[in-house]
């Protein structure tokens, strides 16, 4: 029975779907019929996307090709196509340490009617001699919204949960029927940091920091990025996102104004859906076996061993 989807969007990255999920593969071999991984493919065509789907195939990775645009939103579609009531979402280039995916299936066992929005810290290159980031604190910097932040509450993976007001979301996880989505008419890449988070609090819900739930993120690109990323797709999110939940569009406004004066923000706010059509964007933006079963891993075993808490404040 599968318990967690774990899936991700690429785009023209195999060495990051490869190397992600080959590590998640290799540090949860007693628990892979557990694990539903799931790829969908946003240029299934290039040479990096045939490389990419001929990896799944071997690997026993569902891959979907996903060709009708080019969007952050698309990652709805791993919610979409979860077979595991718990989804893991995370960019192909991401990676965990040994033992977080069996914390988070003791975690979503001990809270298995969850409605709320789960992520963790983020560890920096060094992995040691430098505090992982809990949270991104909601302040407009470098044309985005949020800046990285240390809550000394989340140091450690043996510490408890605690309530966050935004996270970058390389990786967030809930449970796969409450996922409230990305909004569709999003475009291109950014601008979902914050939003998602306070579409979860509109609900009455919240979102986390899991200790436990560490990650690393490969930011550098030295071959470039691959797909188009464009700062107006940013503020366009940003605009249809802010008012779909009823933020405050001023520091946004005066945030870019500053920024970006060469940017006509009033005709994005004014209206986004003739914005969006001016930008004329085009598209361009079978289940393998399942692996053999082994023998039975006790995960409440690991939790006590690593004094991991898996209960949330009352």
């Amino acid at each position: 029975m599968k318990k967690l989807t774990i899936g991700s969007t690429t785009y023209d990255d195999f060495d990051g779907v490869f190397f992600s999920y080959q590590s998640l593969r290799l540090n949860n071999l007693d628990i892979l019929d557990e694990l539903d991984l799931l790829i969908i493919d946003n240029n299934p065509d290039s040479a990096e996307g045939q490389a990419t789907k001929d990896f799944c195939d071997k690997a026993f990775i569902r891959y979907i090709p996903e060709t009708s645009r080019k969007s952050t939103a698309l990652r709805n579609k791993v919610f979409e196509n979860a077979q595991a009531p718990y989804t893991l979402c995370m960019d192909p280039h991401v990676m965990f340490e040994p033992s977080t995916i069996k914390y988070l299936l003791a975690f979503y066992e001990a809270n298995s009617d969850t409605k709320d929005l789960y992520q963790g810290p983020m560890l920096m290159d060094c992995i040691r001699g430098h505090d992982p980031m809990t949270h991104m604190d909601p302040i407009w910097r470098g044309h985005m919204w949020g800046t990285w932040a240390i809550d000394k509450r989340g140091i450690s993976a043996n510490l408890p949960p605690f309530v966050i007001p935004m996270q970058g979301l390389g990786s967030f996880s809930c449970k796969t029927s409450e996922w409230l989505g990305f909004n569709e008419k999003f475009i291109g890449f950014g601008g979902e940091e914050g939003y998602i988070h306070e579409k979860y609090r509109k609900e009455g819900r919240n979102c986390w920091c899991l200790p436990f739930y560490r990650w690393l993120h490969r930011f550098g690109r030295p071959r470039g990025v691959p797909y188009p990323l464009k700062l107006e797709h940013r503020i366009h999110n940003y605009v249809v996102g802010f008012q779909e939940v009823g933020l405050d569009l001023d520091p946004l406004i005066k945030h870019f104004t500053k920024e970006s004066p060469d940017v006509d923000i009033k005709e994005i706010i004014n209206d986004p859906d003739a914005f969006r059509n001016k930008l004329e964007l085009t598209n361009g933006l079978s289940n393998p076996k399942d692996v053999p079963a082994l023998p039975k891993f006790d995960i409440s075993e690991l939790i006590k061993r690593d004094n991991i808490v898996v209960e949330l404040p009352k």
